[in-house]
């Protein structure tokens, strides 16, 4: 898109006019300009990913190995067996040494074909036993049955005549 709006710029198109056809900000257009006048095409090359990943691709492989392996075979024996963000954190900074952050390991996991997975909140106290009797013994005698069709009016100043 940066490369297009050089041919753009060498034609003297408006800057509105640009940014309107390339689908971006005008503010974008405008900064493109400015590099371009100071560096010319080079200047608008990429410049690379924002961030440089930090494990190599060896490294990669054995973490894919040991997630697979699951949390129990690293030592979290609570009842939700899922790969948290926090959980592939401390693992990694295990394994190898190596810090990220929460954001960064989203997209690291994202990045790389795999996602978080969240646990479940639930109370220790829970009984689904009585919660299942509730639902089907209580709950429909306090819902009660629908009302059969009545003349109403959505107008609070006109009630309905009868």
């Amino acid at each position: 898109m940066r490369l297009e709006a050089v041919d753009r710029f060498a034609r003297g198109d408006k800057t509105e006019a640009a940014a309107r056809d390339l689908r971006v900000t005008a503010r974008s257009v405008r900064r493109w300009g400015r590099a371009w006048k100071q560096g010319g095409a080079d200047a608008l090359c990429s410049a690379g990913p924002a961030s440089v990943e930090r494990l190599s691709p060896a490294q990669w492989k054995r973490l894919e190995r040991e997630l697979r392996r699951g949390p129990l075979g690293h030592g979290f024996d609570d009842e939700f067996q899922g790969r948290t963000l926090k959980r592939v954190r401390l693992l990694i900074g295990r394994m190898f040494h190596v810090g990220y952050r929460i954001q960064g390991m989203w997209k690291l996991l994202r990045r790389h074909g795999w996602s978080a997975q969240m646990p479940v909140r639930r109370v220790p106290e829970r009984d689904e036993e009585v919660i299942e009797v509730w639902k089907a013994e209580v709950w429909p005698q306090v819902k009660g049955s629908r009302p059969t069709w009545v003349l109403t009016s959505a107008s609070r100043r006109r009630p309905v005549r009868g």
